[in-house]
């Protein structure tokens, strides 16, 4: 019995009870409470005891407390609490324990113990706690704001209260209190819960606790039920969890038998429904979160197996099959994971019942799903194959993935088999693109890339059925994944231009695919492809390579109007942003498409050529192309099978192309009468159309001789004809007819092609063109009096600016077209023109009114236009100069230089500028006015520009008016180019190329006189161009006038002294376009070329006055010859695209429609090096510019050598020092004797610095070609093998391959035997030498050269015969490595090498050689090699004999890259490189020498004097490249005391990121530089000095952390951030160790990962350290 004295003291009959007696009874109560509850769920099970003697001390207190004072009353208002107050939570707890005992004796019988009246009381009492005390409190907790602990202890107290009291209640308050909190589960989270409302986590609380008193009443259950799946479709994902869990589960518990399982029926119809109606990834994740939490309940074996009950089953839905494929396929890994759960126990449930499922054929077709006993082995390995698949996929590390994509071929090829098999198909084809799409979604881009490859090889889509069911995956996610452009990049191995990998694969794959599905679905499946293209931002080299995919397909009737439509949809916007040649390529591929797929029976005529008009004839769809053939070929082979049209409500007979033709020239010509009314220009795209077509017509029978050809056009344009020789005559002629015939005549001349009088000789006649000259000549009189009657005075509508700019590109044409025409060009000259400018004139001198009117400023634009139309044909040399045109054009100089008066000169005329007209007249419909009138700036502008036209034509033909020149010309001019610079800041950047043309006229002149205003002009016009860099259309016009303009050669005669200022604006500019060129290529090309041309000219008449300037300009050469721009990557995708389709030569029509551009990256190269190439050496100009240049060349790659940064294969720095010493190869023979010696030396020092095979290569042949001209350096030579040897080291290699080729130097050299000895000694003394690399190489070098001693020994030759002893042991001993493994591999290698082979180093001596074949050779990039090609193509490169452009003998072209590495450099990477690592052990040194001694310890100085353990464990973090990881690593490091961290540069420490977490560390710490390249070599020296090489990573065989036991001296290697550690390095380990998991994130941070590894090591080992020291101590 236990005794509470304190009870004892309290008298019965006080009321209330003593405030300290309830306090102890609370205490006591919540101390039990709390002891119960803090035992946690992993020891609960070992304290079973302790908590039921809590609970007996709980009951005896309760009992004592009863026993003590059985007045209910004055315990229930002792322990309740007011409803509008917030309790302690012990008191709710107390409360709770008081009313669990009243449980047992409200449910006593006995009447003596309590009387009814008690009884009831006590239950009213208890209803009261519900009702006034638990739900106002909850309201409470549901209004506070954060959910912090206090209301969860409340909550969960308050909930258990409520758990106790209804049980106890009136059997209708359960019910009640569930109606009164079913409201509030319906509230939305953003929906506040009103006042007495509850919040819908704490309802679901208080749900949860109601239920178990709930089973019984059925309804409300599922009542309850249907609320809490409704909660999961609509509320917050944090809470969805809550909801399944809380609730869900808590019905099933309350549900058994029959029940329970209509219950389960019941939610899992209510998920398939709802996945059902909305599949989208917010609802798969739901479901699948739902049916995971159900899993135990839905998927558990069922004894005896049910029969009709089966229908519970999962497994037999479709729709639970979909959730789990869209779940494995889901962006978000936990649904991943929660769906391969979900199939991973359908199967275990399946093997382990041993059924057959389904046990009858399913209604809903076929299942996803199915299992036999009889195959159950063979699902079995097949389901485990796809879940280890699936898991795998989980990684982004490709070296991971890769070796279980075996595992797909398997999956494929079982699901093949099960598929050819008879009876029924287990392995559903669906289940297979789960792999390839999750492949898709995957962050790493190669594994992405693995996926589409895999996927493009398949072969089982060579099965019709196969072909079919991956048909809607191919047109939704492939085609999606197949729009990344990165998939494009070419492949390791492919060149240049060729064909990426991936794009040819697709090729076979499309016609694979389409010829394996049945025909009935090809169309349609063909339209949703093309309609993909339209559903989102192709990009240019995607769409390319999947139209020529398409273009590959079989012919066959696949595409209808359906097909046209779409396609014309992704003409107009998919590619409206693409490259130029790209979008070409693209139209070309295309267009082939159609004409091999489009059902011609489906199709109008019309429908073909309104799609064709899509296709731009300056990009693909021009004549004389091999596409214009085929088109005209796929007409003429279909003539008569199209679908008839209907016209007029009749359908027509089916048409021949000649017949439609016709037909529309008439229907075209055909327009309503004049209403008087001012009329638009009809629309371009109507003439554009009739003109292909016409043209198409007469090119489908191009075979005829030139006089039917004329009669079939004349036939065809009959009507045109007619119009046009009634059009300057007939005056009721309506004027949309004759807008329309002029389109469609300036149409046909523009589509036509080259003009007859413009085309070169070699070009073959073309019948059509001649043809249509002569019709259109008979009618050239009264086209152009009806173009001059309307230019003089009949333009006076807003909408007649449009119709002038017709007008004067037809006259332009046609003055183009028959200026061979002797009597009609004379009277064009004579009489046309002057009268145009001489109305024109007059026009622009009337004085301006003060209220514009729209007929004035309509007139003073259409004069503006007219007169810039004739400069601009006089300019191009259309025009003679001694016609009266010429005479009436210099009354057009008077006009712009008025002179004022004698005292100045006033330029009022000069930026002119159209005033906006007043609209208030009426004379023009208001809508349209409105509507042009937004446009009137154009208008204004096109003003402004005409202006500069006419003036820059004046400036070049006439200069300034002698009225003016008799003043002061320097003033006019500088008042001149102020205008100009005015003009700059007023013309919109696309029309300032005229103000270019006119400031290159002037700005020599002023140089003098107005330097400020000069660099004004040329930084303003800089900076407009720079503002089109983004308008590809105009920026590159703009940029050759700007060239033209600040590069003219007076300018670049500039010195210091004569425009100080204006030469530095002038380099500045320079400087600013080569990096422009960094990103945009071509510009530097430009400037290059315009330079190179101006300073060696074809003509030599003034070249040495002109020459003279490119020494104010060498930089400009210098960048030349090294230029080469580093792209970013998917830059370097279009170039390559670029080029591949240039490679397709004719075959793509868009070579030859698209104007190249010479914008290729190579181009400033080769250019520069044709014009090195013309250098003279006798001209002392010439030769003073090559010894300057290779003077600056030799300081550039001096200061790479000698920079700090470590440069690596084909880097940037690597590059340049390639480029740099092939243009000193290219100009060596060019070069004076004395410079040579001069320039010996420095090819000597750079032999002696560490270079790429490439450099050595050039530098080596520098070397040999050297002492072949000028054998008597040859002393200089053998100095170079008496440096130092510690200096030399492996650079000695260089040396030795210069001997190597000795028998080229040997005949020219005197005393050929001394110096044949003198190669033996010097060859000797490295044979020995400790260097493997060296010795290989001094061996080859003794064998090339002992041969040619073999000669002279037998002439007696005194002296060699001694050496033959030595010499031949060597040689003996290196032809007998064969025993010796990589040694006799690497002696073979090298002899078999190209530059040791093959190469001869005088005969090989070619432009082919120097930049094309030596860097493919050398493993140099592709993007290196310069085809000789290129040096042919647009450049005047000289030939010679002694220096050809292609090598004449075609051996080493033969040749492919070996496998031989030079040792040299590897060799110093070993030795050299950790020696100069460990020098920067202690980096701090560096920067702080001044600071307190302390620092100037190295650390384990430093960590001795502090007293700590300095351990062995070294942490190489080269992969990793993010500064926070690095710093965060770095201090942990040195927290814990590791010997030391590599890293994979040193100046990641003066990052801030890596500061920010380092705090100081690496002052104490040790730091290695290593680069990733470098790793494997630095792995081996570290295992050889006794290392146990760790990885952190999880494969097969890797040990627990938990379980591993860390040698002291251990190498630990971290992964990459996102690619882990690469394949190449993962044989070097020792062990690998995994850090065990329980969490369902699969990755540690890596930093994090090193912290837990670097803390066990350190653990165990200062663990043994301290046992140690122990035990010394007490020894």
């Amino acid at each position: 019995m236990v005794y509470f004295p304190q009870l004892q003291s309290f008298p019965l009959i006080s009321r209330p009870l003593p405030a300290r007696v309830c306090d102890y009874v609370c205490g006591s109560l919540h101390s039990v409470w709390k002891n119960v509850l803090s035992v946690d769920a992993a020891s609960r099970s070992s304290s079973v005891h302790a908590a039921s003697q809590s609970f007996n001390m709980f009951s005896v207190l309760i009992n004592a407390v009863l026993s003590s004072s059985p007045d209910y009353d004055i315990l229930f208002e002792s322990l309740t609490w007011p409803s509008d107050s917030w309790p302690a939570t012990e008191r709710v707890e107390a409360l709770t324990a008081f009313i669990e005992v009243l449980g047992p004796v409200l449910s006593e019988s006995d009447t003596t113990a309590l009387t009814a009246a008690k009884r009831t009381y006590i239950v009213d009492q208890i209803n009261s706690v519900v009702w006034n005390q638990c739900l106002p409190l909850l309201a409470k907790v549901s209004t506070e704001a954060g959910q912090g602990m206090r209301c969860r202890e409340t909550t969960a107290a308050a909930c258990r209260l409520v758990s106790v009291c209804v049980p106890l209640c009136d059997d209708a308050v359960p019910g009640r209190l569930a109606l009164s909190v079913l409201p509030s589960l319906q509230l939305s989270e953003e929906e506040a819960p009103g006042p007495g409302r509850l919040g819908v986590e704490v309802a679901s609380e208080v749900m949860a606790a109601l239920l178990p008193s709930l089973s019984a009443d059925e309804q409300l259950t599922l009542t309850i039920l249907s609320s809490a799946l409704s909660c999961i479709k609509t509320l917050p994902d944090a809470l969805v969890s809550k909801i399944t869990v809380r609730l869900l589960l808590t019905v099933l518990k309350c549900c058994s038998g029959a029940r329970l399982t209509s219950v389960l029926q019941l939610i899992l119809e209510d998920m398939c429904r709802w996945h059902s109606a909305d599949r989208t990834p917010v609802v798969t994740e739901r479901t699948l979160l739902c049916l995971t939490a159900l899993s135990d309940h839905l998927l558990k074996p069922r004894s005896p197996p049910p029969s009709s009950a089966c229908d519970l089953d999962p497994r037999l839905s479709a729709q639970f099959w979909r959730m789990v494929q869209d779940g494995l396929t889901h962006r978000d890994c936990v649904s991943r994971k929660r769906a391969l759960y979900l199939l991973k126990m359908c199967v275990s449930l399946s093997e382990e019942e041993g059924l057959d499922c389904p046990l009858s054929p399913s209604e809903e077709g076929d299942l996803l799903f199915k299992w036999a006993p009889s195959r159950s082995t063979l699902l079995r390995e097949f389901w485990e194959d796809y879940a280890l698949v699936m898991e795998t996929l989980e990684e982004n590390q490709i070296h991971i993935v890769r070796p279980v994509l075996n595992r797909i071929d398997t999956l494929i090829q079982t699901t093949v088999n099960d598929s050819q098999a008879s009876g029924q198909v287990f392995f559903h084809p669906s289940w297979l693109l789960c792999v390839y799409q999750r492949m898709f979604h995957s962050e790493n881009k190669s594994l992405m890339r693995e996926g589409v490859c895999h996927l493009l090889e398949l072969q089982a889509l060579q099965l019709p059925a196969f072909a079919l069911s991956f048909s809607q995956f191919i047109v939704g996610p492939f085609m999606e994944v197949l729009s990344e452009r990165s998939l494009f990049h070419k492949s390791v191995g492919q060149s240049v231009g060729e064909c990426p990998e991936l794009g040819a694969k697709l090729q076979v794959f499309m016609t694979t695919f389409f010829t394996s599905l049945p025909s009935e679905h090809r169309g349609r499946m063909l339209l949703q492809m093309i309609q993909q293209l339209c559903s989102k931002h192709w990009c240019a080299a995607p769409l390319l390579f999947l139209a020529q995919a398409l273009s590959k397909l079989p012919p066959g009737p696949l595409l209808g109007i359906e097909g046209l439509s779409a396609l014309r949809e992704v003409l107009r916007c998919t590619m409206i942003t693409h490259q130029v040649l790209l979008r070409g390529a693209a139209q070309c591929f295309l267009l082939n498409s159609v004409l091999r797929l489009t059902e011609v029976s489906a199709v109008t005529l019309d429908d073909v050529f309104s799609f064709l008009v899509h296709f731009h004839a300056d990009e693909s769809l021009s004549r004389r192309t091999q596409i214009w053939d085929q088109l005209c070929a796929w007409l003429s082979d279909n003539e008569g099978s199209f679908k008839p049209r209907i016209v007029d409500g009749e359908c027509t007979k089916k048409e021949t192309v000649r017949g439609y033709v016709q037909s529309e020239m008439l229907s075209y010509l055909r327009v309503p009468a004049s209403l008087g009314l001012s009329e638009r220009l009809p629309d371009s795209r109507e003439a554009d159309q009739l003109a292909r077509a016409v043209l198409l017509c007469v090119d489908m029978e191009r075979n005829r001789t030139e006089a039917e050809m004329g009669t079939t056009l004349e036939a065809l344009l009959s009507p045109l004809l007619d119009t046009l020789s009634r059009v300057g005559t007939n005056i009721y002629l309506p004027l949309r007819k004759s807008d329309k015939s002029l389109q469609l005549v300036l149409q046909l001349f523009q589509l036509g092609g080259t003009p007859s009088c413009e085309r070169v000789g070699g070009d073959q006649v073309d019948n059509v063109t001649v043809a249509m000259e002569r019709l259109i000549f008979k009618l050239v009189h009264p086209i152009q009096e009806f173009i001059l009657r309307r230019l003089l005075g009949e333009l006076q509508e807003l909408f007649d600016v449009e119709r002038a700019e017709l007008y004067l590109c037809v006259l332009r044409q046609m003055v183009i077209l028959y200026r061979s025409t002797p009597q009609h060009h004379s009277h064009i000259q004579q009489s046309y023109f002057p009268k145009l400018i001489k109305y024109s004139l007059k026009v622009l001198q009337e004085p301006n009114q003060q209220i514009p009117s729209v007929a004035n400023q309509v007139a003073r634009a259409v004069a503006m236009a007219s007169l810039a139309t004739v400069c601009g044909l006089v300019d191009s040399e259309v025009i003679d100069m001694q016609s009266e045109t010429i005479s009436a054009l210099k009354s057009l100089n008077g006009h712009f230089y008025n002179l004022v008066s004698s005292s100045c000169q006033s330029l009022e005329n000069l930026n002119k500028r159209l005033h906006k007209p007043q609209t208030g007249d009426g004379s023009s419909d208001a809508g349209e006015r409105g509507l042009l009138l937004q446009d009137w700036g154009r208008i204004a502008a096109n003003f402004m520009r005409d202006q500069w036209i006419c003036l820059s034509f004046l400036m070049k033909a006439f200069g300034i008016p002698e009225s003016v020149e008799t003043s002061n010309d320097s003033e006019t001019l500088e008042a001149a180019l102020s205008c100009g610079v005015e003009a700059l800041a007023l013309l919109p950047s696309d029309l300032v190329l005229p103000v270019l043309t006119f400031i290159e006229t002037v700005l020599p002149q002023l140089l003098l006189h107005d330097e400020p205003m000069c660099v004004e002009a040329v930084t303003l016009s800089w900076e407009l161009v720079q503002e089109l860099s983004t308008n590809a259309h105009d920026f590159w016009p703009a940029l050759k006038g700007f060239i033209s303009m600040a590069f003219h050669r007076k300018l670049l005669e500039l010195t210091d002294t004569s425009a100080p200022t204006l030469l530095a604006a002038l380099k500045q500019i320079a400087t600013e376009l080569m990096e422009l060129s960094q990103s945009k290529s071509g510009v530097f090309g430009v400037l290059l070329q315009h330079c190179c041309e101006t300073w060696l000219p074809t003509d030599r008449g003034s070249a040495d006055t002109v020459f003279s300037s490119v020494f104010s300009h060498i930089n400009i050469l210098t960048e030349a010859c090294v230029y080469g721009p580093v792209f970013r990557r998917d830059q370097r995708l279009i170039q390559d695209v670029q080029m591949y389709v240039e490679r397709l030569g004719e075959e793509c029509a868009a070579n030859a429609a698209v104007t190249s551009d010479n914008r290729d990256d190579q181009f400033p190269r080769t250019c520069v090096l044709a014009f090195l190439s013309h250098l003279d050496s006798s001209n002392l100009q010439h030769e003073r510019l090559m010894e300057e240049l290779i003077m600056d060349l030799l300081k550039r790659d001096n200061d790479i050598s000698r920079s700090k940064v470590r440069y690596y294969s084909n880097s940037l720095q690597h590059r340049v020092k390639n480029r740099l010493w092939q243009t000193m190869l290219l100009l060596l023979p060019k070069l004076r004797e004395e410079f040579v010696a001069t320039l010996l030396n420095c090819v000597f020092e750079a032999g002696f610095c560490s270079n790429h095979a490439s450099v050595k290569y050039q530098i080596e042949w520098m070397m040999i070609l050297i002492l072949v001209h000028y054998p008597h350096h040859i002393d200089s030579f053998w100095a170079c093998f008496n440096r130092d040897h510690d200096k030399t080291k492996t650079s000695i290699c260089t040396f030795l391959s210069v001997l190597i080729h000795f028998n080229v130097i040997i005949p020219h050299l005197q005393d050929k035997g001394v110096h044949l000895r003198k190669a033996l000694d010097i060859i000797l003394q490295w044979c020995f030498n400790h260097n493997f690399s060296v010795r290989l190489y001094a061996l080859l070098a003794l064998k090339r050269v002992w041969s040619l001693a073999g000669v002279l020994i037998e002439e007696g030759a005194a002296g060699l015969g001694g050496l033959s002893i030595v010499i031949e042991a060597c040689l003996n001993q290196a032809e007998a490595m064969q025993s010796t493994g990589n040694a006799k591999k690497n002696w073979t290698r090298i002899q078999e090498h190209f530059f040791f082979g093959a190469f001869h180093p005088v005969r090989d001596y070619s432009v082919e050689t120097i930049f094309y074949t030596l860097p493919s050779l050398s493993e140099m990039a592709d993007d290196e090699w310069i085809p000789p090609w290129k040096f042919e193509k647009g450049l005047r490169f000289p030939e010679s004999p002694s220096f050809p452009l292609r090598n004449p003998v075609p051996d080493l072209s033969r040749l492919q890259p070996g496998d031989w590495i030079q040792q040299d450099k590897g060799e110093q990477s070993k030795e050299e490189r950790w020696a100069e690592v460990q020098k920067k052990i202690t980096p701090w040194r560096l920067g702080i020498q001044e600071q307190e001694s302390e620092l100037q310890l190295v650390p384990q100085q430093r960590a001795a004097r502090l007293g700590r353990l300095h351990g062995a464990l070294l942490v190489v973090a080269s992969l990793i490249d993010k500064p926070t990881n690095l710093g965060g690593l770095c201090r942990t490091c040195e927290i814990f005391g590791a010997s030391a961290l590599v890293l994979d540069s040193l100046r990641h420490v003066s990052d801030k990121h890596f500061q920010s977490l380092s705090v100081s560390s690496e002052l104490w710490l040790p730091l290695l530089e290593v680069k990733p390249v470098e790793l494997s070599d630095f792995l081996q020296v570290k295992k050889s000095e006794g290392y146990c090489i760790v990885g952190v990573e999880q494969t097969a065989n890797s040990r627990s952390l938990q379980d591993y036991q860390f040698p002291e001296k251990t190498l630990l290697l971290l992964g990459n951030e996102r690619e882990g550690i690469p394949a190449n390095l993962l044989q070097m380990f020792d062990v690998c160790v995994e850090i065990p998991q329980q969490g369902v994130t699969r990755s540690l941070n890596v930093h994090v990962s090193a912290a837990l590894l670097i803390w066990e090591y350190t653990r165990q080992h200062l663990t043994s350290g301290s046992a140690e020291v122990d035990s010394k101590a007490q020894n």
